[in-house]
Protein backbone atom coordinates (compact mmCIF):
# COMPACT_ATOMS: atom_id res chain seq x y z
CA UNK A 1 0.00 0.00 0.00
CA UNK A 2 1.35 3.34 -1.04
CA UNK A 3 1.66 6.26 1.46
CA UNK A 4 -1.16 7.71 -0.99
CA UNK A 5 -3.35 5.15 -0.30
CA UNK A 6 -2.55 5.03 3.53
CA UNK A 7 -3.64 8.55 4.40
CA UNK A 8 -6.70 7.95 2.23
CA UNK A 9 -7.34 4.80 4.42
CA UNK A 10 -6.92 7.30 7.77
CA UNK A 11 -9.63 9.38 6.42
CA UNK A 12 -12.15 6.95 5.55
CA UNK A 13 -11.86 5.56 9.34
CA UNK A 14 -12.01 8.88 10.74
CA UNK A 15 -15.02 9.92 8.82
CA UNK A 16 -16.35 5.97 10.17
CA UNK A 17 -15.53 7.12 13.48
CA UNK A 18 -16.31 10.80 13.66
CA UNK A 19 -20.16 9.07 12.66
CA UNK A 20 -20.15 7.07 16.39
CA UNK A 21 -21.56 9.09 19.43
CA UNK A 22 -19.57 8.00 22.15
CA UNK A 23 -15.97 9.14 21.99
CA UNK A 24 -15.19 9.35 25.89
CA UNK A 25 -13.95 5.95 27.63
CA UNK A 26 -13.05 6.48 31.56
CA UNK A 27 -11.41 3.32 31.86
CA UNK A 28 -9.05 4.44 29.54
CA UNK A 29 -8.45 8.07 30.74
CA UNK A 30 -6.79 8.85 33.52
CA UNK A 31 -5.87 12.55 34.78
CA UNK A 32 -3.87 14.31 31.78
CA UNK A 33 -2.88 17.55 31.09
CA UNK A 34 -3.71 18.22 27.78
CA UNK A 35 -7.21 18.10 26.06
CA UNK A 36 -7.00 15.95 23.01
CA UNK A 37 -8.87 16.77 19.86
CA UNK A 38 -11.90 14.27 18.67
CA UNK A 39 -9.26 12.15 16.50
CA UNK A 40 -6.90 11.69 18.55
CA UNK A 41 -9.01 10.48 21.27
CA UNK A 42 -10.59 8.22 18.81
CA UNK A 43 -7.32 6.91 18.29
CA UNK A 44 -6.65 6.27 21.43
CA UNK A 45 -9.94 4.54 22.34
CA UNK A 46 -9.16 2.24 18.98
CA UNK A 47 -5.60 1.63 20.42
CA UNK A 48 -7.69 0.14 23.50
CA UNK A 49 -10.19 -2.19 21.54
CA UNK A 50 -6.97 -3.48 19.87
CA UNK A 51 -5.92 -4.28 23.37
CA UNK A 52 -2.95 -2.21 22.75
CA UNK A 53 -3.28 0.00 25.65
CA UNK A 54 -5.69 0.15 29.19
CA UNK A 55 -4.82 3.09 30.78
CA UNK A 56 -2.56 6.94 29.75
CA UNK A 57 -2.06 9.08 32.37
CA UNK A 58 0.50 11.76 32.85
CA UNK A 59 2.96 13.35 30.58
CA UNK A 60 6.77 12.45 30.99
CA UNK A 61 7.68 14.72 28.54
CA UNK A 62 6.64 17.98 26.59
CA UNK A 63 7.60 19.18 23.35
CA UNK A 64 6.52 22.40 20.71
CA UNK A 65 4.76 19.46 18.70
CA UNK A 66 4.31 16.33 20.76
CA UNK A 67 3.64 15.08 24.31
CA UNK A 68 4.54 11.81 25.91
CA UNK A 69 2.27 9.87 28.25
CA UNK A 70 2.65 7.06 30.61
CA UNK A 71 0.40 4.34 30.29
CA UNK A 72 -0.53 0.69 30.46
CA UNK A 73 -0.80 -2.22 29.04
CA UNK A 74 -3.43 -5.40 29.61
CA UNK A 75 -0.61 -6.91 31.63
CA UNK A 76 0.36 -3.37 33.66
CA UNK A 77 3.28 -3.23 31.91
CA UNK A 78 4.32 0.36 31.40
CA UNK A 79 4.25 2.41 27.92
CA UNK A 80 5.81 5.32 26.22
CA UNK A 81 2.49 7.41 24.57
CA UNK A 82 3.71 9.67 21.79
CA UNK A 83 1.35 11.73 20.84
CA UNK A 84 2.19 14.32 17.78
CA UNK A 85 0.37 17.44 17.82
CA UNK A 86 -0.68 19.87 15.70
CA UNK A 87 2.39 20.99 13.46
CA UNK A 88 3.65 24.45 13.30
CA UNK A 89 5.27 26.13 10.81
CA UNK A 90 8.39 26.55 12.75
CA UNK A 91 8.24 22.80 13.08
CA UNK A 92 7.75 22.55 9.12
CA UNK A 93 10.42 24.46 8.63
CA UNK A 94 12.82 22.42 11.27
CA UNK A 95 11.84 19.21 9.27
CA UNK A 96 12.60 20.49 5.87
CA UNK A 97 16.54 20.11 5.98
CA UNK A 98 15.38 15.83 6.84
CA UNK A 99 12.76 15.50 4.24
CA UNK A 100 14.32 17.61 1.09
CA UNK A 101 15.85 14.33 -0.81
CA UNK A 102 14.44 11.71 0.72
CA UNK A 103 12.00 10.41 -1.79
CA UNK A 104 9.79 8.03 1.30
CA UNK A 105 8.82 11.65 2.72
CA UNK A 106 9.76 14.78 0.46
CA UNK A 107 5.73 14.82 -0.35
CA UNK A 108 4.61 15.09 3.17
CA UNK A 109 5.02 18.94 3.52
CA UNK A 110 2.03 19.52 1.16
CA UNK A 111 -0.04 17.69 3.64
CA UNK A 112 -2.46 19.27 5.84
CA UNK A 113 -0.92 19.41 9.80
CA UNK A 114 -3.13 16.34 11.08
CA UNK A 115 -2.16 14.25 8.43
CA UNK A 116 1.41 15.80 8.63
CA UNK A 117 2.07 14.83 11.82
CA UNK A 118 -0.04 10.81 11.41
CA UNK A 119 3.40 10.50 8.76
CA UNK A 120 6.20 12.06 10.85
CA UNK A 121 4.62 9.72 13.85
CA UNK A 122 4.90 6.78 11.22
CA UNK A 123 8.61 7.77 10.19
CA UNK A 124 9.51 7.69 13.96
CA UNK A 125 8.44 4.09 14.28
CA UNK A 126 10.01 2.79 10.95
CA UNK A 127 13.12 4.38 12.44
CA UNK A 128 12.99 2.77 15.49
CA UNK A 129 11.99 -0.58 14.14
CA UNK A 130 14.94 -0.80 11.81
CA UNK A 131 17.16 0.59 14.97
CA UNK A 132 15.67 -1.86 17.31
CA UNK A 133 15.70 -5.15 14.44
CA UNK A 134 19.49 -3.72 14.20
CA UNK A 135 20.57 -4.00 18.03
CA UNK A 136 20.57 -0.16 18.64
CA UNK A 137 19.85 0.82 21.96
CA UNK A 138 16.69 2.12 21.47
CA UNK A 139 12.94 2.16 22.76
CA UNK A 140 11.31 -0.91 21.56
CA UNK A 141 8.05 -0.17 18.81
CA UNK A 142 5.01 -1.50 19.73
CA UNK A 143 2.57 0.29 17.51
CA UNK A 144 1.75 3.72 15.19
CA UNK A 145 -1.85 4.54 14.51
CA UNK A 146 -2.19 8.17 12.71
CA UNK A 147 -0.59 10.37 15.07
CA UNK A 148 -0.32 8.15 18.19
CA UNK A 149 3.07 6.23 18.69
CA UNK A 150 3.47 3.27 21.47
CA UNK A 151 6.53 2.33 22.74
CA UNK A 152 8.73 0.32 25.65
CA UNK A 153 9.03 2.39 28.40
CA UNK A 154 12.03 3.13 29.47
CA UNK A 155 12.61 4.32 33.39
CA UNK A 156 10.54 2.84 36.76
CA UNK A 157 7.24 2.21 37.99
CA UNK A 158 5.81 5.51 35.84
CA UNK A 159 9.08 7.75 36.37
CA UNK A 160 11.31 8.03 32.96
CA UNK A 161 14.42 7.37 33.02
CA UNK A 162 17.41 10.56 33.31
CA UNK A 163 18.89 12.14 30.19
CA UNK A 164 22.36 12.18 29.74
CA UNK A 165 22.87 15.29 30.47
CA UNK A 166 20.17 15.42 33.47
CA UNK A 167 22.95 13.50 35.43
CA UNK A 168 25.86 15.11 33.97
CA UNK A 169 24.08 18.63 35.63
CA UNK A 170 23.59 16.50 38.92
CA UNK A 171 27.01 15.87 38.62
CA UNK A 172 26.33 11.86 39.06
CA UNK A 173 28.34 10.74 36.43
CA UNK A 174 31.99 9.47 37.75
CA UNK A 175 34.99 9.06 34.96
CA UNK A 176 34.46 5.40 34.62
CA UNK A 177 30.94 6.10 33.46
CA UNK A 178 31.32 8.80 31.84
CA UNK A 179 34.24 6.92 29.53
CA UNK A 180 31.39 3.21 29.24
CA UNK A 181 28.75 5.59 28.08
CA UNK A 182 31.14 7.03 25.56
CA UNK A 183 32.23 4.06 23.99
CA UNK A 184 28.35 3.06 23.81
CA UNK A 185 27.43 6.00 22.51
CA UNK A 186 29.72 5.89 19.35
CA UNK A 187 29.03 2.11 19.27
CA UNK A 188 25.36 2.68 18.58
CA UNK A 189 26.13 5.29 16.29
CA UNK A 190 27.95 2.68 13.99
CA UNK A 191 25.64 0.20 14.01
CA UNK A 192 22.30 2.88 13.19
CA UNK A 193 24.82 3.07 10.22
CA UNK A 194 26.09 -0.02 8.96
CA UNK A 195 23.13 -2.24 10.31
CA UNK A 196 19.89 -0.28 10.28
CA UNK A 197 21.32 2.26 7.57
CA UNK A 198 20.34 5.32 9.24
CA UNK A 199 22.36 8.48 10.92
CA UNK A 200 19.93 10.06 13.84
CA UNK A 201 20.66 13.66 12.33
CA UNK A 202 19.94 15.43 15.69
CA UNK A 203 22.11 13.04 18.17
CA UNK A 204 23.31 15.13 21.51
CA UNK A 205 22.96 14.73 25.44
CA UNK A 206 19.76 15.62 25.11
CA UNK A 207 18.15 12.39 23.37
CA UNK A 208 19.91 9.83 25.08
CA UNK A 209 18.43 8.28 28.02
CA UNK A 210 19.94 6.60 31.03
CA UNK A 211 18.71 3.37 32.36
CA UNK A 212 20.35 0.68 34.58
CA UNK A 213 23.63 1.88 33.43
CA UNK A 214 23.01 1.63 29.96
CA UNK A 215 21.93 3.91 27.22
CA UNK A 216 19.02 4.29 24.98
CA UNK A 217 18.61 6.66 22.00
CA UNK A 218 15.47 8.36 21.65
CA UNK A 219 13.74 10.77 19.21
CA UNK A 220 14.19 9.08 16.02
CA UNK A 221 11.60 10.87 13.96
CA UNK A 222 14.13 13.23 11.78
CA UNK A 223 16.65 9.89 11.24
CA UNK A 224 17.83 9.41 7.53
CA UNK A 225 19.12 6.70 5.22
CA UNK A 226 22.02 6.72 4.27
CA UNK A 227 21.62 7.53 0.55
CA UNK A 228 20.13 11.33 1.70
CA UNK A 229 22.27 13.83 0.09
CA UNK A 230 23.12 15.45 3.87
CA UNK A 231 23.33 11.80 5.66
CA UNK A 232 27.14 12.23 5.90
CA UNK A 233 27.10 15.73 7.29
CA UNK A 234 24.32 15.07 9.40
CA UNK A 235 26.86 12.17 11.04
CA UNK A 236 29.40 14.33 11.56
CA UNK A 237 27.12 16.91 13.58
CA UNK A 238 25.68 14.00 15.82
CA UNK A 239 29.56 12.90 16.28
CA UNK A 240 30.30 16.37 17.22
CA UNK A 241 27.74 16.97 19.60
CA UNK A 242 28.85 14.42 21.39
CA UNK A 243 32.60 15.00 21.25
CA UNK A 244 31.89 18.60 23.08
CA UNK A 245 29.57 16.93 25.61
CA UNK A 246 31.76 14.15 26.78
CA UNK A 247 34.99 16.70 26.52
CA UNK A 248 33.66 19.76 27.65
CA UNK A 249 30.96 18.28 30.14
CA UNK A 250 32.47 15.55 31.26
CA UNK A 251 35.95 16.53 31.41
CA UNK A 252 37.09 13.00 29.09
CA UNK A 253 40.08 13.64 26.27
CA UNK A 254 38.05 11.80 23.69
CA UNK A 255 39.33 11.50 19.99
CA UNK A 256 38.77 13.99 17.68
CA UNK A 257 35.68 14.29 15.39
CA UNK A 258 36.94 13.50 12.28
CA UNK A 259 38.66 10.38 13.28
CA UNK A 260 35.38 8.85 14.77
CA UNK A 261 33.91 9.92 11.32
CA UNK A 262 36.35 7.75 8.94
CA UNK A 263 36.53 5.20 11.24
CA UNK A 264 32.96 4.66 11.12
CA UNK A 265 32.40 5.62 7.02
CA UNK A 266 35.01 3.17 6.17
CA UNK A 267 33.72 0.07 8.44
CA UNK A 268 36.91 0.08 10.66
CA UNK A 269 35.88 -1.34 13.42
CA UNK A 270 38.94 -2.21 15.29
CA UNK A 271 40.21 1.67 14.84
CA UNK A 272 36.81 2.70 16.17
CA UNK A 273 37.23 0.40 19.22
CA UNK A 274 40.88 1.43 19.84
CA UNK A 275 39.57 4.97 19.62
CA UNK A 276 36.82 4.93 21.92
CA UNK A 277 39.27 3.07 24.75
CA UNK A 278 39.73 6.25 25.93
CA UNK A 279 43.51 4.98 27.49
CA UNK A 280 45.68 7.17 29.73
CA UNK A 281 48.18 8.89 27.83
CA UNK A 282 46.69 7.97 24.32
CA UNK A 283 48.28 9.86 21.64
CA UNK A 284 45.22 11.44 18.97
CA UNK A 285 46.45 12.83 15.64
CA UNK A 286 45.55 16.07 14.95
Amino acid sequence: MSDKDVEKEIDKEIRKELKEPRIKDKDLFETVEEVFDRATVLTLIRLKQRGVISKISGVVSAGKEARVYVGRDYEGNYLAIKIYLTATMEFKKGIWKYIKGDPRYEWILSLPSHKLMAVWARKEFSNLKRMYEAGVSVPKPIVVERNVLVMEFIGENGVRAPLLKELADARLIDRKSATKFFKEVIENVYKMYWYAGLVHGDLSEYNIMVHNNKLYIIDVSQAVKLEHPNAHMFLYRDLNNIIRFFSEELELRVPPTEQLFNAIVNKNYEALKKLTALEEGMEYEE
